[in-house]
């Protein structure tokens, strides 16, 4: 196994466990223990984990949003998988709202050359977008959130409110069965609860890893989405749970 699977794996790990052990880890990949610390103390100076007395931490709290830089790292493949699943649900020449993070950006790559119209959320996603002079990119106004480079506030929402899209693709930090769709930060839930009061339908695009999970604003119910598209990882119980909490869960 190769030193960026290996720290792919261990970022991975920590999401899940909180704190991962040296030893634990030099027997599970069947490296030395040495190769491992080197892992570590790549991650930490990128600030992806915390170094700990013979091992590693997260690097914060699991009650906040993980920064942009460790999302990035985390189950790619999956999210190419969505991405791809995703803009096989959009008909040319529609007009889409589509989100950012890492997932919006992956559907962001998977759109490029459409002939679609697209509201972006996020700087990133934007510029994506604009490489293809197929694609008609529109940005609200708003607030930039520092490093998410998201689009948030009260202009961004009434950008939104005076439009009428086809579909919204929708990104999410949880989905549980109780709480529905949520989201860590509280304008961005804002901004995406006015994204869908103004689209005709939602797509949901959401890697498995953020099943059952809780964030911290509510987007809305799990039944006022059209579909949520997932991964080959979501779990058979974690499927059911959502059905029966209405949502139309496909994997892509």
């Amino acid at each position: 196994m190769q030193a960026e699977e290996r720290q792919q794996t261990i970022l991975q790990m920590l999401q899940t466990r909180g704190q991962l052990a040296i030893a634990d880890l030099s027997a599970r990949f069947e490296v030395s223990e040495m190769t491992v610390r080197r892992d570590l103390a790549q991650l930490e100076k990128t600030g992806l984990l915390r170094r700990i007395h013979g091992g590693a931490a997260r690097a914060g709290s699991g009650s906040f949003e993980p920064p942009f830089a460790l999302r990035a790292r985390l189950h790619t493949e999956a999210k190419r998988a969505i991405a791809t699943a995703v803009a096989a649900e959009l008909t040319d020449g529609q007009t889409v709202i589509l989100d950012g993070g890492t997932t919006g950006m992956a559907v962001a790559e998977a759109l490029v050359g459409r002939n679609l119209t697209v509201c972006a959320l996020n700087m990133r996603v934007a510029e994506i977008l604009a490489s293809s002079p197929a694609t008609r990119v529109m940005l609200p106004g708003g607030i930039i959130r520092h490093d998410e480079l998201s689009l948030a506030g009260a202009a961004a929402e009434r950008t939104l409110a005076d439009h009428r899209f086809d579909t919204y693709v929708m990104t999410v930090s949880g989905i549980d069965t109780a709480a529905g769709l949520t989201e860590w930060n509280l304008d961005d839930a804002a901004v995406k609860r006015a994204a869908l009061a103004v689209a005709g339908r939602c797509v949901v695009a959401c890697d498995s890893s953020k099943f059952g999970q809780t964030a911290f604003a509510r987007i809305a119910a799990l039944g006022d989405v059209d579909v949520i598209i997932t991964d080959t990882a979501l779990a058979a119980d974690q499927r059911e749970a959502a059905a029966a909490g209405g949502a139309d869960v496909r994997i892509a």
